[in-house]
């Protein structure tokens, strides 16, 4: 009798490619958030520099919040950080920012040094998206990385998003708001920003 094998004969697993650390944009819950794109880098389509950069208009956006708020600021009571800063909140989660606000008394001078800040900010504003989202989807996203923020013990979060041209401020403790961004946004004490407003008045054809 010829003995006979049931079942299937299993495959030899193709292994993936890996994906440099360089690539991980965030750490949420001990896993990494990569930036968008960055599945055209490790298939070679593309650079690690083409996919990280921030699009004209999301750079001319945060330019333009950051000029509103150092002109409006006490700089001795207030420090602004800016270039998509680190932000430690703790073992397994380092989130990025755009626009951080912090009081100097929970951040001196002494403390701003070469690694990631680990104390909340006052204010964190976003504008669009630089991380993939595949998994969480966009509103998924946001919507988490807001409430990582506040619960760390961000005052408020602002999120400027220009594909739909809104804006969604969100603090603890209270409904979170979403407004079209041709109206004015509270950034703290007094200090406003319109971003449609803004825009027109520049002649963007984004306005």
């Amino acid at each position: 009798m010829v003995a006979t094998i049931t079942g299937t004969i299993p495959r030899k697993r193709i292994p993936q490619k890996k994906i440099p650390s360089s690539l991980i944009y965030e750490i949420w819950d001990g896993k990494p958030i990569y930036f968008k794109n960055y599945e055209d880098v490790v298939n070679g389509i593309k650079t690690k520099e083409e996919i990280m950069g921030a699009s004209a208009l999301q750079s001319f956006i945060v330019s333009y919040v950051v000029s509103i708020i150092l002109k409006q600021i006490d700089d001795d009571l207030y420090s602004v950080l800016t270039n998509e800063s680190g932000l430690h909140l703790d073992k397994g989660n380092n989130l990025s920012g755009d626009v951080l606000i912090f009081d100097t008394e929970t951040l001196p001078i002494s403390s701003i040094g070469l690694h990631y800040v680990d104390v909340a900010p006052k204010i964190a504003i976003e504008v669009d998206i630089d991380a993939d989202t595949k998994d969480l989807g966009e509103d998924g996203y946001i919507y988490g990385k807001t409430q990582k923020l506040l619960d760390f013990g961000c005052e408020k979060v602002i999120w400027v998003t220009t594909k739909n041209k809104k804006v969604l401020i969100a603090t603890p403790n209270e409904d979170w708001i979403l407004k079209d961004w041709n109206k004015d946004v509270e950034i703290f004490d007094n200090i406003y920003f319109n971003i449609g407003q803004y825009l027109q008045k520049k002649g963007s054809p984004f306005a």
